[in-house]
């Protein structure tokens, strides 16, 4: 019994190290979001923020305040702000920061794993017409512009960054103090954010080529459950994640994760299972080889013994 309450006790205490929420941002309309034109004369991390893109930071800024301090278990809450370098997302951060008080900000860090994809240095407007009409046929993760990168060379950078974070959470290197809420806001890109949202729920390839781009300051939010597990349901209604391109099996995903523990992960898999296999075997027995087309080399795949 001992036992038992100990590990609740430690879990409980481990659920308020987590952040309340990670929420991601897209940064504000930008000179190159107004006239495309400008990304053949200006280098991509210098576009800088419309009047508008501006007025749309500061308005994000007022909705980011309103929702952690209403959503929050703690009025005692922070936050937290990883910032793509690029002067647009800078930009968006100076006029969201303008929502908040310095107390209530425990850190800012400029991060280069979450700047915007490579298109390849100055982008002629007609060459990169051409060139995303190519990417539709071929497939916007796997296709690498010339001299720039593919959203795949984004999820592998963003990977590593997603690993650092957790690093930092778990050692606590946020300094947060376990009896305030923790709120961590990513200010990025659109590809960013959905290459994010990707490698955070494992998402297949498939998935990520349903969604849409986030619009300009429009703010996603992971919040997290009464298990541990992060959702976008709690936060966002159906019909707002339909919108973004979630399938029904995701929808379904996010509203399981609510009140998921980390350890039922391994057993909320069949919908992805059914995608590679058309049924479930109970044991070995059950495969016979004259049921298995001689002619298919996917069997390959599999090894003769096992070690």
């Amino acid at each position: 019994m001992k036992n038992v309450e100990a590990k609740q006790k430690e879990k409980i205490q481990n659920l308020k190290m987590l952040p309340k929420h990670i929420i991601l941002v897209r940064h504000g309309e930008s000179e190159g979001n107004k006239d495309t034109s400008a990304y053949s004369t200006i280098p991509d991390h210098k576009i800088s923020l419309t009047e508008h893109g501006r007025a749309q930071a500061r308005l994000a800024g007022s909705r980011l305040r309103d929702l952690i301090s209403s959503h929050g278990s703690s009025q005692d809450w922070r936050v937290y702000f990883y910032v793509s370098p690029y002067e647009r997302t800078r930009s968006t951060l100076r006029e969201i920061g303008k929502s908040f008080s310095k107390k209530r900000v425990i850190g800012v860090r400029e991060e280069c794993r979450i700047r915007e994809q490579d298109f390849g240095n100055f982008q002629v407007e007609e060459r990169m017409k051409a060139t995303k009409e190519t990417r539709e046929k071929f497939g916007r993760f796997f296709y690498r512009f010339p001299e720039g990168e593919s959203a795949a060379d984004v999820f592998d950078r963003v990977s590593s960054f997603l690993e650092s974070l957790w690093r930092d959470i778990d050692l606590n290197r946020l300094n947060n103090d376990p009896s305030q809420d923790l709120n961590l806001i990513i200010i990025s890109h659109g590809l960013a954010s959905r290459v994010f949202l990707m490698k955070w729920f494992k998402w297949t390839v498939e998935q990520f080529e349903r969604l849409y781009n986030p619009g300009n300051c429009e703010i996603r939010v992971m919040e997290l459950g009464r298990g541990g597990e992060y959702s976008l349901a709690i936060h966002h209604t159906d019909e707002e994640l339909r919108e973004w391109g979630l399938s029904p099996e995701m929808i379904e995903d996010q509203k399981w994760r609510i009140n998921a523990n980390k350890t039922d992960l391994n057993d909320h898999c069949k919908w992805y299972l059914n995608s590679f296999f058309d049924n479930e075997l109970d044991s070995d027995e059950d495969v016979k080889e004259e049921d298995i087309d001689s002619d298919d080399d996917s069997k390959d795949i599999f090894l003769d013994t096992e070690s």
